[in-house]
Formats: C-alpha cells, structure tokens, sequence
C-alpha cells in the first residue's frame, strides 16, 4: 500500500514535537522546561532514556480504544485520573552505553530534539556507534538526516530487522525514500533472537508495524527490555492491550504482541522502557484482572 504524504504526516509516526517543552500555568508564567533526558544502570550499562519531544494530543479515543464505546473509554479514564480530551504523548529514544560502544535506539522525528537531548547527557552525534532502528515510523527514523539529506550519525553503523526494512523498502514511503534509503548501504539486518551487540538481543514484537521488534538488554545478571511501540500508553495500550490503536498496521497481531510481551516482563519482573511512556518512560508491570496488566513507574530502583 502506497502512504501519501498526508498519511505519514497523520500517523502517530509523524506528530509534531515540541523538545524540552516548558509547562504554561495559570498566572501566564512558564514553569521550568520538562527535563531531557534519565540515566540508569544496569550492570555494566549506562542506559539514558532521552526525551526528544513531547506533545499534547486532542480526542485521544480517536487514536486508543477505538474498538470501544465512549462510556467505556470514559469509565477507564476517569477510573486512572486521565481525560478523556486530551493526552500528553513522549518520545523517547534511548541510549545504551556498553563501556566500549554507544547505541542510540530510534532517533526521533527530527536530528534537533534528539541531539539537544543527547547532547544535555554528556554525548555527541559523532559518539553514536550503532543505530538501531526499532520500526520505520516517522517518529523513530525522522533523526538520521536533516532536511537537506545530511547524515546525523555519520561515523555508526545501522541495524534493523529485515521484515521491516523489507516492508518499507517496497511501500513507496516519503519518510523511508528521504531517511533510510539513503543509507541502506550502511545497514545490516537482523531476526528476532539475533544479538545486535554482547548482551543486546532483538525480541519479535510484530503487529505496529510487520517487523516491529523490540530490545532484551542484559548485563550483570540483570534485564531490561526496550518495548518502542508495543504498548504507547500506559492505562489504554498497557492496561487493556485488547484495545485497537488506530496506528497499529496489524491489530490482532498487535494486541497478541503486548499480551505475550508484557506477560512475559510481569512474570519475570522486567523493568521496560517504552518510547511513548511518560518520560522517564521507564517501568514495571504487573499483571491486572481479564487479561490486563498494570503499569508501575520507576522511582529509584536503577538509579
């Protein structure tokens, strides 16, 4: 199917981002802007959740739930403290230092709000020694080149899964012809079980898009997982994972996706980290009755 632009441009991939966005309150002053980025630990690595843009989205049910009525809808809401009007998105890629290597999962809309993110935690573009490309939505291929085709992270190499390089390569989209097609040849492919790197395994999360994958990472006895886009909100996709989102390519195969995922991070007690999460955008689950899971925040536990 061939995306016009006007598609890409209303997909989840491509919303508008506002980096480190400052907080309007009622006296007309401006609070502090959002903070930019998180480090934790996890073994031997130095994990750094980036927040590269954050937005405010209307008529969130014409995105989340749509397979429910709006009484449902509502009662869940206002059951977890959220409106029904609006909701707030995040994007978050993430960095992963090994000691010896800097992998940047995903990159953002746009080479700006992910490099003023990494540049606040203490690393440059020309650090970057993979990219690993999670799935191929405007959100998370939008940073590796300007508008003028400049690479943003000339001296890493690229790795995603070849279902979905495959699938865009043959979907004449606007966003993969200016982004990835360019530096196909810099790019290697990988399947689920695949190791990007020591310790960094690729885990099958299809559904959002054909070849959709997330990260297992695992270093001094420990894990994580890097969820992307497996569940983009933490009540509507996490807690009701049988719910349709309206940016999912493949919704039965999405909802299987988060109920095998996040069963597995519950029953191993799993720390993950999502790209739409609210930032930090790191957390834990848990399992919740019919089905359902429920998202617990990180607080300090891998400070």
């Amino acid at each position: 199917m061939k995306l016009t632009r006007r598609q890409t441009l209303l997909s989840g991939a491509a919303l508008p981002l506002a980096a480190a966005p400052s907080l309007a309150i009622a006296d007309g002053h401006t609070a502090p802007a959002m903070p930019t980025h998180r480090n934790f630990t996890l073994g031997d690595f130095r994990v750094t959740t980036l927040l590269a843009g954050s937005r405010n989205v209307e008529n969130p049910q014409q995105i989340f739930g749509m397979n429910v009525d709006a009484d449902t809808f509502a009662e869940v809401s206002a059951a977890n403290f959220i409106p029904t009007d609006a909701a707030q998105f995040f994007f978050t890629p993430t960095v992963v230092n090994t000691g010896s290597e800097v992998i940047l999962f995903d990159t953002g809309l746009s080479p700006a709000g992910t490099l003023s993110a990494m540049e606040a935690a203490g690393y440059t573009a020309d650090q970057v020694t993979h990219v690993v490309i999670t799935h191929m939505h405007g959100d998370h291929i939008g940073g590796l080149a300007d508008d003028a085709g400049a690479e943003t992270f000339a001296n890493a190499a690229y790795v995603t899964g070849q279902a979905e390089f495959d699938h865009w390569a043959g979907a004449e989209n606007e966003g993969f012809e200016a982004k990835v097609r360019p530096l196909a040849e810099k790019f290697s492919f990988i399947q689920p079980g695949d190791d990007v790197r020591g310790g960094i395994t690729a885990v099958d999360a299809f559904g959002h898009t054909p070849g959709h994958m997330g990260y297992m990472l695992e270093s001094g006895g420990k894990q994580l997982f890097l969820m992307a886009d497996l569940a983009n909100h933490y009540v509507w996709s996490v807690a009701y994972p049988d719910w349709e989102v309206r940016f999912d390519m493949d919704k039965a195969a999405a909802a299987a996706s988060r109920k095998r995922v996040l069963g597995m991070a519950a029953a191993d007690r799993v720390p993950l980290i999502g790209y739409h999460m609210p930032f930090p955008g790191m957390g834990y689950i848990d399992t919740r009755g019919e089905g359902g899971f429920h998202y617990v925040p990180h607080s300090y536990q891998l400070l």
